[in-house]
């Protein structure tokens, strides 16, 4: 099937693009509460699963065991900007399994925060430590080294941490994760297609507990109130994952992963939300992931005018001349 268009750009009037996509909202229980498009199709999540790779990193006990605080899970969490206070956390994590830069395997890129790529070219170049898979890296090592595992090649797809991470996403998903569903992601690490169904409905799980186990309920809920607290972690300067939890607290949990994936949970509501653009397109699912909280969570004045500005983001030119605008459809209902 042709998947529908979810959001225009317009140039003055005009529609200049178009971005389709898919949208599934679930509830716990697998029951489908809004379908757009094909959402049967696997996808890969890329970076929007962060958070469910993150649980083992609590369950295994070795958060605990190195002392980790809200900064350091929503790190593990994170797609972050790779500014200063983001590589220190990193640094932290490492240092307390007794590790440094060299053990990470996420590769080397400059920042994707503009400042801090500058103020780094004029002083040296970047490491894996600016890498925005760095957190979750470190988290991976720090899940071996807890638990007394050899961390040489944790980013494969037969180490025992990988292999715990397949578990728990073919837990919440309620999927079986076969070698053909397995790809490469950006940062080396597996990376796994699943219908959106299945992740609108392990986001559901995520963030209400339900179906889960006492321990992987806690494990949720720790992580999320980490990213919570701690939402600058989670992305960075002006991103739109700390925007949206910086303006919504514990009550939405939103991430994004690369080629237009998006997913996410309003614990209170019970639902997960998981969000794909046929072209990749960034700029679109935020803007669809901004509509759908605002359809589904109650809000303040104050904050639906907020988020009002992420659903029909304004586009302006160098000189800084209002341009256009992107217009999520009425594909969404």
């Amino acid at each position: 099937m042709s998947n529908p268009v979810l959001v225009e750009v317009l140039r003055g009037s005009l529609v200049e693009s178009r971005h389709r996509g898919a949208v599934a909202i679930v509830d716990a229980a697998g029951a489908t509460v809004m379908a757009v498009g094909d959402v049967t199709v696997p996808v890969f999540p890329r970076s929007a699963v962060k958070a469910l790779q993150a649980l083992p990193l609590v369950e295994s006990g070795a958060a605990d065991r190195y002392g980790f605080g809200d900064e350091e899970l929503a790190l593990a969490c994170s797609s972050h900007s790779g500014e200063p206070g983001h590589v220190a956390v990193v640094n932290r994590m490492l240092a307390k399994a007794g590790l440094d830069v060299t053990a990470l395997s996420c590769g080397a890129h400059w920042p994707m925060n503009q400042a801090a790529t500058f103020a780094l070219a004029g002083t040296g170049t970047p490491s894996a430590l600016h890498n925005n898979c760095s957190g979750k890296h470190a988290g991976f090592l720090c899940v071996a080294c807890g638990q007394g595992i050899d961390h040489m090649g944790y980013w494969l797809p037969d180490h025992p941490v990988q292999k715990t991470v397949r578990g728990v996403l073919e837990e919440l998903a309620d999927a079986v994760l076969s070698p053909e569903c397995r790809a490469i992601d950006g940062c080396s690490v597996p990376t796994w297609a699943i219908p959106l169904k299945g992740l609108a409905r392990a986001f559901a799980r995520f963030g209400s507990g339900t179906g889960l186990s006492r321990e992987r309920a806690a494990a949720a809920a720790r992580l999320r109130a980490a990213c919570a607290q701690k939402p600058w972690h989670v992305a960075g300067t002006g991103r739109f994952c700390t925007e949206i939890m910086k303006l919504l607290g514990a009550r939405a949990f939103v991430k994004t992963g690369a080629e237009g994936m998006y997913c996410g949970a309003l614990p209170e509501q019970g639902l997960g939300i998981a969000i794909k653009c046929d072209d990749g397109g960034g700029r679109a699912s935020e803007a669809v992931m901004a509509a759908i909280i605002a359809r589904f969570l109650p809000l303040e004045p104050a904050e639906r005018a907020a988020l009002a500005g992420f659903i029909h983001p304004v586009l302006r030119n160098w000189n800084g001349f209002e341009v256009g605008g992107l217009s999520v459809t009425d594909a969404l209902g």
